[in-house]
């Protein structure tokens, strides 16, 4: 093989290659970017331009500069080769050397190492452009070229002291701009990774950073963050002792000390509230200070009282609004329901009758309720077993302002046999009628008012974001909370924060990564709901274009659902149960979950595909164009779609993503947040298109006509979903039901009078302190009655 110089080689090989490029491609932008790549790979005269940080997006490569003997110039080449990347000394570079240079493939060349002036490897040059940056200070251009050092030459020499200056002159600049977090980052990062490196100046420094950044976090209000900053130092520097934790520590506890003493006054002049307040402020200002929780055991024996974080508040009182969080969960503190969903079961839901018990003949075609007042604590032992016939019998009368239609088709007669048993006759056999009887009892039911309380508390006072609700009799013992207060949040890291401080005893709704954080925390008990809620946008106005189904179509195929629920809620972590839908019903939260009885698994939700989104809307346009034509009319002009929200952090977040998903879609989108406690428009309001709703869908053989029917969210009229309602309400066994609901499903897969989003698995959090809240319960306060304080 005739060995040749690189020049030689070099030129001879770029002539031919450019004389091919010519002859083979037009000319145009490639042939010319072709050209100028293998240019910039080597040169006959001077040296290779800086490129910059354009060099990191280069192949690596090492530079070879030759002798003016030998013509001179440069080329880059693919890495060499040498033992350990460390090139043979002087005296035993003889022969030749085979390179390949960077832009021309599958050629190999050799060139004397005589003619070799001087090798520029790699790692040397990413060396020199670090060293070159650190000297003008340019911290953000010089740690791109470190951190390749570091991933790919870890164990070159010098490059820990280079590292080493590095996060040292990092952190005296950021020092100097006031970046004072950043610059602890970067002196911690200093500190673990060379101990030795001026150890004295180093910890000197941090001590002066810790201080002013634990002042700002207080003069701020931070404290839980202070607080929490201040117990990591202590733990990270039991040995080095900082001054600042010294003096922090002694900030806290005299903080802590004049809010236990204000606790103590408070507790003097019987205002309780305040007084446990004060005395839970102090205790987490300094968990160890002096007589702090006998205090907060005093208080609490004298006055037991819980605080309830939320989110929601609750404007109206339903515990059977399967719409609203907040009207649910008070609802349920205010009033009994006659019939309360105590769980899931094998079949259905679980349900209690609050008066007695409930026996149903085999054929499923007639139930008795058999009351028993001897049981029930007041008013509750008062009921009348004919008043409760009358109330039930008016759902079923048309003319009645409590009609419900599933009722009324499913009841034939209604016998009163003595004044404790009640008979009921069916139309056909109903494999869960009484699901169809939760109704709400006041009390009026026992001779009260309409609308008075039957539950253990009564609301009391309401004010901005505080609502009281107050014991209604004597406790059942002494530890028994006089008070309920639910203090609403405006995020849920306020309200996390509350929880931490001990402001609040109970969160009713966490997002789910606080719910992974917080179940870490020895002081704080996550539990989550056994049911889930299933989140969907339902279509609430005239608008026309959501009218038409081809529209909606392109709006579901226009949200990256997946992508929302993963990133936004649930922030990458591994929730069990939480999942996109393709239809209104839950899915269950494993694999053959009863509760997963009306959703048809087979059907696959919708991929986010927006390319097919506009190609749908596109078609819509022209679809209603021709109605439009064909009957003479004025085509409907396109209006903003008004996407309508509660007022809670996960429902925000939610639609900002959809409306900046559909943005992309050239929609325009205009987010209406509802008033606090509001999560459907009303039907006089005018103030929305589509509705973002969480649905407790627990019971979908009963709230599928609740979702989907005439009178329910969704209003629809369409014909399909309309006899799928019918056909399901004529099931006469839970396999009939079962069929019916998954043609339900499919009806709504196709004609989406609902855009299913995802299925939620909700949870709550409580205080370790705080017992008897349950850990299998639907709704919060389904065992409150029970709740008592630790002492």
């Amino acid at each position: 093989m005739r060995i040749r110089t690189v020049n030689q080689s070099l030129l001879r090989g770029t002539l031919v290659g450019v004389f091919l490029i010519g002859l083979f491609c037009q000319p145009g932008l490639f042939c010319q970017s072709a050209l100028a790549q293998a240019m910039l790979s080597y040169a006959k005269t001077g040296t290779p331009p800086d490129p910059g940080l354009d060099l990191l997006q280069e192949e690596a490569h090492d530079i070879l500069f030759f002798t003016k003997k030998s013509g001179g110039g440069w080329a880059k080449v693919l890495l060499l080769d040498f033992p350990g990347r460390t090139p043979p000394s002087t005296d035993r570079r003889t022969g030749s050397l085979k390179i390949q240079v960077l832009g021309i493939e599958g050629k190999e060349f050799a060139v004397r190492w005589s003619d070799i002036e001087r090798l520029w490897l790699w790692e040397i040059r990413l060396e020199e452009e670090t060293k070159k940056r650190l000297a003008r200070g340019d911290f953000v251009g010089a740690y791109p070229f470190l951190s390749v050092l570091i991933r790919d030459y870890p164990n070159r020499p010098g490059l820990r002291d280079l590292r080493t200056e590095f996060l040292w002159k990092d952190a005296a600049a950021r020092f100097k701009r006031g970046e004072v977090a950043p610059t602890l980052a970067m002196l911690e990062e200093l500190r673990r990774y060379a101990p030795e490196f001026k150890r004295s100046q180093v910890l000197r420094v941090i001590e002066e950073v810790t201080d002013r950044l634990m002042a700002d976090l207080v003069e701020k209000r931070e404290l839980d963050r202070a607080q929490q900053m201040l117990a990591r130092l202590e733990k990270d520097y039991q040995v080095e002792n900082l001054a600042s934790v010294e003096k922090w520590n002694l900030a806290f506890l005299k903080m802590a000390e004049t809010k236990r003493q204000q606790a103590i006054e408070a507790r003097d002049r019987k205002d309780y509230r305040s007084a446990r307040e004060l005395a839970r402020e102090s205790v987490y200002l300094k968990p160890d200070i002096a007589g702090g929780q006998e205090l907060i055991r005093e208080i609490d024996t004298i006055y037991p009282l819980v605080n309830v974080g939320v989110l929601q508040s609750a404007t109206v009182l339903d515990p059977t609004r399967i719409d609203n969080w907040g009207a649910r969960r008070s609802g349920r503190l205010i009033y009994r329901t006659l019939f309360e969903m105590e769980g899931a079961g094998p079949e259905g839901g679980e349900y209690d009758f609050i008066f007695g018990d409930v026996e149903m003949t085999p054929d499923r075609m007639q139930f008795d309720l058999q009351l028993d007042p001897n049981q029930l604590e007041p008013p509750l032992d008062q009921v009348q077993g004919y008043f409760i016939a009358d109330v039930l019998a008016s759902r079923a009368q048309p003319t009645s302002s409590n009609y419900f239609a599933p009722w009324a088709s499913a009841v034939n007669t209604i016998a009163l046999e003595g004044p404790r048993q009640i008979t009921f006759n069916l139309r056909r056999p109903n494999v869960l009628p009484i699901a169809l009887l939760q109704v709400p009892v006041d009390g009026s039911w026992f001779g009260g008012a309409p609308g008075s309380p039957t539950g253990d508390y009564r609301r009391d006072i309401v004010e901005d974001n505080l609502v009281r609700y107050v014991l209604t009799g004597e406790p059942e013992t002494p530890a028994q909370p006089r008070e309920i207060v639910e203090i609403r949040s405006e995020s849920a890291a306020d309200s996390v924060s509350k929880l931490l401080q001990g402001r609040v005893d109970v969160l009713d709704q966490l997002f789910p990564a606080d719910a992974v954080r917080l179940s870490k925390s020895k002081t704080i008990k996550v539990v989550n709901y056994p049911l889930p809620t299933v989140h969907m946008l339902v279509p609430c106005s005239d608008h026309p274009f959501l009218a038409e189904r081809t529209f909606r179509r392109a709006l579901l195929y226009g949200i990256n659902r997946e992508d929302i629920l993963q990133g936004e809620l649930l922030e990458n972590l591994e929730s069990e149960g939480c999942r996109v839908l393709s239809g209104p019903f839950p899915a269950g939260l494993e694999l053959n979950d009863p509760l997963g009885y009306a959703y048809d698994m087979s059907i696959e939700p919708r991929r986010y595909e927006p390319p097919l989104a506009k190609l749908l809307l596109t078609l819509n346009e022209k679809q209603m164009k021709s109605m439009s034509q064909r009957r003479k009319e004025e085509m409907p002009k396109m209006t903003p779609i008004r996407l309508a929200f509660p007022p809670d952090n996960l429902s925000r977040v939610s639609c900002e993503a959809i409306r900046s998903q559909w943005a992309l879609l050239d929609l325009d989108v205009q987010l209406v947040e509802m008033a606090v406690g509001q999560t459907f428009p009303e039907p006089d309001e005018d103030i929305a298109d589509i509705v973002y709703v969480a649905a407790a869908v627990w019971e979908p053989v009963l709230d599928a006509r609740r979702i989907l029917g005439p009178e329910g969210l969704a209003g629809s009229e369409d014909q399909l979903v309309g006899l799928g309602l019918r056909r399901l309400e004529e099931a006469r066994n839970w396999r009939e039901v079962r069929d019916r609901l998954l043609d339900l499903h499919s009806i709504t897969h196709h004609e989406l009078p609902v855009l299913p989003l995802w299925q939620m698995v909700d949870s709550y959090a409580y205080r370790r302190d705080l017992i008897g809240v349950g850990s299998d319960i639907v709704s919060l306060y389904q065992n409150a009655g029970k709740w008592r304080l630790g002492q």
